[in-house]
């Protein structure tokens, strides 16, 4: 069979983003969301921001998305306000042999993330990763038929495919997010799953809030390789190429 085509998601699968800079994204997004929700001057209070963020999250795969649809906010406003820190090099966290992983596995490289280019151009270089990829295709990239089509959507997905110009069955797709992956699945793609920072990820805690999130422990019919990390997809490969 020939090489596979990897589409690699960035935050909580490639560096572990639950250590800071979850925490600090939801928090800006929190401030900022407080102000265009507020009525006079006067801003939202926590629980309606955070009812808010998660709903959107949920509904769309993206809170950016709901805060678009139906508050009128700016793409570009509402993700520097969410990407904005002080010193983002001191809160990046990455275990050691992921460069070393990325020249093991056959095939092309895409980084697809529903982060945006100016931050994940910032994680990717100071991981030393951007060299082991093709093409990087963050948020700002996502959109089918003028309209934006982040991660979940099947229409980015299908874009992708027909851009690229390869069957979908070529396709890996790992990812921490799980609504991601079945996604993918659903069209064909062979999927990894990757688990070790879901434990801490404020995403994966609030989902409980909406719906039970995918217990750790298993795995699930869309998902055809479980990994705690991505070092560990050689060892998978056999999964991933049936």
């Amino acid at each position: 069979m020939r090489n596979l085509v990897w589409l690699f998601d960035l935050d909580n699968t490639l560096h572990n983003a639950s250590h800071a800079i979850f925490p600090a994204i939801n928090a800006n997004m929190n401030a900022y969301m407080a102000k265009v929700l507020g009525q006079d001057d006067v801003p939202a209070d926590p629980e309606t921001v955070n009812a808010a963020r998660i709903a959107y999250w949920k509904r769309y795969g993206a809170t950016l998305l709901g805060m678009i649809r139906h508050h009128g906010v700016r793409m570009d406003d509402f993700l520097h306000e969410a990407h904005s820190f002080d010193d983002l090099a001191t809160m990046i966290r990455a275990e050691r042999g992921v460069g070393r992983l990325l020249r093991r596995l056959p095939g092309r490289k895409i980084l697809l993330t529903n982060a945006p280019r100016r931050y994940s151009h910032e994680v990717m270089r100071h991981l030393g990763l951007h060299r082991h990829f093709a093409k990087h295709i963050p948020i700002e990239a996502m959109h089918v038929h003028r309209q934006l089509r982040p991660k979940p959507s099947k229409l980015l997905l299908r874009k992708l495919l027909a851009k690229e110009g390869i069957r979908a069955s070529r396709c890996v797709l790992v990812e921490d997010t799980t609504d991601n992956l079945k996604a993918a699945k659903a069209l064909g793609m062979r999927t990894a799953w990757v688990t070790q920072y879901l434990a801490a990820s404020p995403n994966h805690q609030q989902q409980a809030g909406m719906r039970s999130p995918a217990r750790l422990n298993r795995r699930p019919a869309f998902v055809d390789a479980k990994v705690r990390s991505v070092t560990q997809l050689p060892d998978m490969l056999h999964r991933l190429r049936q």
